[in-house]
């Protein structure tokens, strides 16, 4: 019976995954209200209601601000970009062949070849990718935009009243595991907030350094780069990956293979100044998440879900990884403190700081 039971249950999650994506978004937007609202709630002691009306506010100025300043030269870049990429890939093309052709172990591959379209089918394959993962979403009798205002009105009910919803969670478990799920679901609020400001600052930063980065080095585009640098932040590892790459394939066509070195130099240092200094500073004090699984939570999540499962693939893994760490090494193991201290907070308090309240007898 608890396998029959168990086995529906997974078949109901696969059946609303798509619901359960749009509620941890929900999740993550009331995240970041919440933030917000209790830091002028804890700071100027106004109602909650007068703070949640103000951090919408005040973010709606904040990218109404931004949007009024770079939109306009941003969507003029990328209409240029767009419109000469035939061109752009053509050229690259030729670069690639022709310095291939030089060197005898690449003569009778398809680099040698200007007529391969090697190049131009990366891109397709990018782009191919994201068009099959993004049609569930975006297409279907306004799906898209229910959806959209389906995360907006849950994230200002979970913002406003958020012990309501964590106090439904624990009436739902025994009596006697109420204290660990308490402090999961505090961990896990902790943890989550921690990765939204983190996540936010991130992509400003690496979006301002690689606007001014490719400016100064005369890339084209560079606007376009850098808002798009910023937004594919939110992928680690892979988004690093296409951003870094992505402005030095439009300088290979160029043939300035000096300046193919210096865009890549340049994405190679923004990048590990976002790692090691921006959210190591917001991050110290919640979960450091092992790269290994990090990269492996997006390809799976990106495998099952598409583009969508790209954001939520690190948020998720960060929530999976306080649920292990109270429930099995805490309360199955009795060491979840120790394991904390020693692998998961590298730079939190040190071990022996744990006591008998800290740690299961």
């Amino acid at each position: 019976m608890a396998l029959f039971v168990a086995a529906l249950a997974i078949l109901f999650i696969v059946r609303v995954v798509e619901v359960l994506v749009v509620l941890f978004l929900a999740v993550l937007c009331a995240v970041y209200l919440s933030a917000i609202t209790d830091l002028l709630e804890r700071r100027f002691r106004v109602a909650r209601l007068l703070g949640l009306t103000a951090a919408v506010l005040a973010t709606l100025a904040v990218v109404a601000g931004i949007g009024a300043i770079i939109l306009s030269p941003v969507v003029e870049q990328t209409q240029a970009l767009i419109a000469g990429l035939p061109q752009t890939l053509t050229n690259t093309q030729n670069v690639i062949a022709a310095w291939a052709r030089e060197y005898p172990f690449l003569r009778n591959t398809e680099l040698a070849n200007p007529q391969s379209g090697l190049v131009a089918g990366l891109i397709n394959d990018a782009t191919t990718f994201l068009r099959g993962s993004l049609p569930r979403y975006v297409t279907g009798s306004g799906k898209l935009f229910i959806e959209s205002a389906s995360v907006v009105v849950m994230a200002l009910y979970l913002a406003r009243q958020p012990r309501l919803y964590s106090d439904g969670i624990l009436s739902l478990i025994a009596p006697r595991h109420r204290p660990v799920a308490a402090r999961i679901v505090e961990d896990a609020k902790a943890t989550l907030r921690a990765w939204v400001v983190a996540q936010i600052l991130a992509m400003l930063v690496l979006a301002i350094l690689t606007a001014i980065g490719l400016w100064v080095l005369g890339v084209p585009y560079w606007l376009a780069f850098g808002i798009f640098t910023g937004l594919v932040a939110v992928v680690p590892f892979f988004g690093s990956l296409v951003s870094t790459l992505l402005p030095a394939l439009f300088v290979v066509g160029t043939g300035d293979w000096v300046g193919v070195l210096a865009v890549l130099a340049l994405g190679v240092v923004v990048h590990i100044l976002e790692a090691n200094v921006v959210v190591p500073r917001i991050m110290e004090r919640q979960v450091s998440l092992p790269p290994v699984l990090t990269i492996t939570s997006v390809l799976v999540m990106g495998t099952l879900l598409g583009a969508v499962g790209l954001v939520v693939a690190v948020p998720l893994l960060a929530v999976v990884i306080v649920v292990v760490r109270h429930v099995v090494q805490g309360e199955i193991y009795g060491d979840g403190a120790r394991y904390e201290a020693a692998v998961l907070r590298p730079a939190a308090e040190p071990a022996t700081r744990v006591t008998k309240e800290t740690v299961p007898v």
